[in-house]
């Protein structure tokens, strides 16, 4: 199944499946593990997705800041963008992206470096999406380059 054969809540319930197995200390698929790790980085979402019904009726609201953020920001967005970056990282790509992780890495913590990136995967893909192109690689590398000045 590809990630455009999933729904909105079966992506939902995977996150709460995933925490719930990781709290019940069930063993995790390679997935699953992904997930959890990055909740577990995330104690502010804990509680969302402690409650299934909760987590698939939960709405972002507000409209998108100066920076690109929403009001109430969504963190199966949010956490979305964390497994992205981890998987881009796995396999550098976009090429390069792995050395500037481990450049940031020499002045910020872990978790500090995967939100720059983070922000700039998220702001390369509002560009694009409001471009109506996909997304410019070069263009993310730039945004995250930047962070080094």
């Amino acid at each position: 199944m590809s990630f455009g054969d999933y729904s909105r809540e079966q992506l939902r319930q995977q996150y709460v499946d995933a925490w719930r197995r990781h709290c019940e200390r069930v063993p995790l698929t390679p997935l699953e593990s992904l997930i959890a790790d990055v909740i577990a980085l995330h104690p502010e979402y804990q509680p969302l997705l402690a409650d299934a019904e909760s987590a698939a009726r939960f709405e972002a609201g507000g409209t998108p800041g100066a920076g690109g953020a929403a009001q109430r920001e969504n963190p199966f967005l949010h956490m979305g963008l964390h497994i992205a970056v981890r998987e881009q990282l796995a396999i550098d790509r976009p090429p390069g992206i792995s050395a500037l992780r481990q450049a940031l890495a020499r002045s910020a913590d872990a978790h500090t470096v995967e939100h720059i990136l983070v922000e700039a995967l998220a702001q390369t893909l509002l560009e694009a999406q409001q471009q109506g192109r996909p997304p410019d690689e070069q263009r993310y590398l730039a945004l995250i380059r930047r962070q080094l000045d």
